[in-house]
């Protein structure tokens, strides 16, 4: 289906004349993103409606490589979830970035083509260049609209992406050789390189070239520094698409790639896997409980949600699997919203520290009572998106690692402190420095997210019932694999 390719070149398309009208016209940028950011939405919406789909067309012939991509559950998901996500980017920044507004957008545009160039590609070598293309807008939104210490946090951001990126490239190429070799033909093909039957260290070595690229992008301790200096220092659209999705990207590669072509070698990584994600949800609430800069306590939370996401992907059972789903759905709202109300913030005070914060309810208390909804969400909080993923997380989990699963559920106490810390530093106490309370445009997206962290918290068999093929497919290649003498 050729329209499944507009995913990823009307963005660009789009971007570009987002360019050219901010050129002609003040503010005609925002306008001329939002409509093509909802036009994508409803091609979305469409092709999610005709069920799955794949195009494939033939690329560099010689090297028996293709333009495939591959529209299924868990990409209808993931491609969803990054255009509604770019439109709150969009929202939160209409007022903030007040230079280069044209290039802004078309980066802006330019990162959500490489992100769904991500999710659709089911050719290797098309996943790793769309890997690569996402990198390159990011750093623009970092270093050009970043804050006090952007030139430092875009560099380190670049690096870790790109060093990792080159692991992953070497481990892409040596599976087509191998291909090669068994088969006969070079492919980068995701379903042909499926049925390689690879020796055992090779399948190992290989799946760890896989790992650290999405152990970075996740990220995951010890590869996490890039992290909080890039959530502090980007703009918060940047700042959005990071939390929201660009982290997602690397538990979408798990699910996608290292786990249905190295099921064996995964399953003997399991074990550090899983420590790593518990170190990773300790630590991560550790050092969010000890900062005082509203972003950087939002990035470090993230790192410890995240690593509620290694731990289920790698025990591999069916209820770990689903609550890795929705805490990647839960978190891309929550954190990205914390960061939205971070952002508004220090645009009004020109600070994100919560030292010069404190007793803001007085003054805006919609936006307080907003920040609350959200910081009970990250807590986990019953009724809300992302009690259900780290519920299903641990449950599935301690099927296999009960130990692991019970000192990973430190972590959800962890969060309740850091989460109240930031709360109440920030808006109770006595009343202090005056700020202006959420405006039309404002209250509208928190509104909107509000309800989406209470509706998915009600309701998680919904996203639950668009993945469930994929997952199945997960469950079923673990037990052949150890069945498989």
């Amino acid at each position: 289906m050729v329209a499944l390719s507009g995913l990823i070149w009307a963005p660009l398309l789009l971007g570009l004349l987002s360019w050219l009208a901010e050129h002609r016209q003040r503010g005609a940028g925002n306008w001329v993103s939002l409509a093509g950011l909802l036009l994508l939405l409803l091609l979305s919406l469409y092709l999610a409606a005709m069920g799955e789909s794949a195009l494939s067309l033939s690329w560099f012939a010689r090297f028996n490589i293709h333009f495939a991509l591959l529209y299924d559950g868990l990409a209808q998901l993931m491609v969803v979830m990054t255009i509604l996500l770019a439109i709150l980017a969009l929202a939160v920044s209409w007022q903030e970035i007040d230079r280069r507004q044209g290039f802004f957008h078309f980066s802006l545009m330019f990162s959500v083509a490489g992100i769904n160039g991500v999710f659709l590609a089911a050719d290797l070598f098309l996943f790793f260049l769309c890997w690569e293309v996402m990198l390159l807008p990011m750093t623009a939104l970092i270093l050009i609209w970043g804050h006090e210490n952007r030139r430092y946090a875009a560099i380190k951001f670049f690096i870790f992406t790109q060093v990792s990126g080159l692991l992953m490239l070497i481990a892409i190429i040596a599976l087509a050789l191998f291909h090669q070799q068994i088969e006969g033909t070079l492919s980068f093909s995701l379903a042909e390189l499926q049925h390689l039957d690879l020796p055992g260290e090779s399948q190992f070595w290989l799946m760890l070239g896989f790992f650290v690229a999405f152990a970075v992008k996740l990220p995951t301790v010890p590869l996490h520094t890039w992290l909080p200096d890039a959530h502090t220092q980007a703009p918060t659209a940047g700042s959005v698409l990071l939390a929201g999705i660009l982290l997602k990207t690397g538990a979408y590669g798990l699910i996608r790639i290292l786990l249905p072509l190295f099921p064996e070698a995964a399953m003997n990584f399991a074990p550090v896997a899983v420590t790593l994600g518990v170190i990773s949800i300790l630590y991560g609430a550790l050092m969010a409980f000890s900062q005082t800069d509203f972003k950087r306590l939002v990035a470090y939370s993230s790192i410890s949600h995240m690593g509620f996401i290694l731990l289920a992907l790698f025990s591999w059972q069916a209820i770990a699997l689903q609550g890795a789903i929705l805490t990647i759905v839960a978190h891309g709202i929550s954190s990205a919203a914390l960061f939205c109300m971070a952002g508004m913030l220090q645009h009004r005070l020109h600070s994100r520290e919560l030292g010069n914060m404190g007793g803001l309810w007085t003054s805006a208390p919609r936006m307080a009572t907003m920040t609350l909804v959200f910081v009970m969400a990250g807590i986990g909080l019953p009724g809300l998106a992302n009690f259900n993923g780290e519920l299903l997380s641990l449950l599935g989990s301690f099927a296999v690692y009960p130990a692991h699963a019970m000192v990973a559920a430190l972590g959800i106490i962890g969060s309740a402190l850091y989460g109240l810390q930031l709360f109440q530093r920030a808006f109770q106490g006595p009343p202090g420095k005056e700020v202006q309370d959420l405006q039309g445009r404002e209250l509208g997206f928190c509104a909107v997210m509000v309800l989406a962290l209470v509706y998915f918290g009600l309701q998680p068999h919904l996203l639950l019932e668009v993945s469930a093929a994929s997952l199945d497919k997960l469950v079923a290649l673990a037990s052949f694999s150890e069945v498989r003498p």
